[in-house]
């Protein structure tokens, strides 16, 4: 094994406390603690995340660029979301206490928990893993280049995403205003059940973050077979399409005017 750490130095670390370490907190019950080498440096290819979650609560979309993930379920119930860029599919992967879901490196992915007082734990192959954020993405990519690209009002998507903050990392964010509905709303009657799916997952209609409590069994607790489910893929209906003028790259001197700023 090679090693850079000179472990006859006085400031050589062996502990840390994870308590003093918060990266995000939106509230008592939804914040992230980090653990990389910048807290304790004699890690070398590893850190940790610790998350803490309320139901809906969700670890917003986005990828880490230099490590895979692994989430492991410490407490409450969670599903982990992902999309496969080999088969373009969007995977949901429930887990609870003893379970795993593991995120390749640089693949897009989210947590939504699933019930209260969800503890998670996101181990990386990276001393500091690096991320890129969909708020981050969605905020600081200018409105008029999201409406040329795709076809859009440009008004409207200046609206739609005003309200999205960047570095959001737990969402929705506290001063949502209406409170959201469930996240499910959007996610009934999408799911096709592999062959191997459990019988309990196997409802086409039943959201991937509404939590099934799991029988109780007399000899003790039994972990559950987790299977991956997909998502259909995205139908595309006809919408007939925003006409908008030619776009115009704008002149860089007014670049607080277009929003890049």
């Amino acid at each position: 094994m090679t090693s850079y750490m000179d472990y006859t130095s006085p400031n050589t670390q062996f502990t840390f406390d994870m308590n003093c370490s918060t990266l995000f907190k939106k509230d008592d019950c939804n914040y992230i603690n980090v653990l990389g080498i910048k807290n304790l440096n004699t890690l070398e290819n590893t850190s940790l995340l610790d998350i803490f979650l309320s139901q809906s609560n969700v670890v917003e979309p986005h990828y880490h660029q230099n490590a895979a993930e692994l989430v492991y379920c410490i407490s409450g119930a969670a599903v982990v979301s992902l999309i496969n860029p080999f088969t373009n599919e969007l995977l949901h992967f429930p887990i609870t206490p003893g379970q795993v879901a593991n995120v390749p490196q640089g693949w897009w992915h989210y947590e939504v928990a699933t019930v209260d007082c969800t503890h998670l734990l996101a181990i990386f192959d990276a001393p500091t893993p690096e991320v890129i954020l969909g708020s981050d993405i969605l905020s600081k990519t200018p409105a008029n280049v999201l409406a040329h690209t795709y076809c859009l009002n440009e008004a409207l998507v200046k609206e739609a995403l005003a309200p999205v903050k960047p570095q959001t990392l737990i969402g929705p964010p506290a001063d949502c205003c209406p409170p959201p509905q469930h996240v499910s709303e959007n996610m009934k009657g999408t799911h096709i059940a592999p062959a191997n799916m459990s019988p309990m997952m196997a409802n086409a209609n039943m959201s991937p973050y509404m939590h099934q409590p799991q029988a109780s069994q007399s000899f003790g607790y039994q972990p559950m077979a987790v299977h991956g489910y997909y998502t259909q893929p995205y139908a595309r209906p006809y919408v007939q399409p925003y006409r908008q003028l030619p776009y115009v790259q704008g002149n860089p001197q007014s670049a607080h005017e277009a929003g890049i700023e």
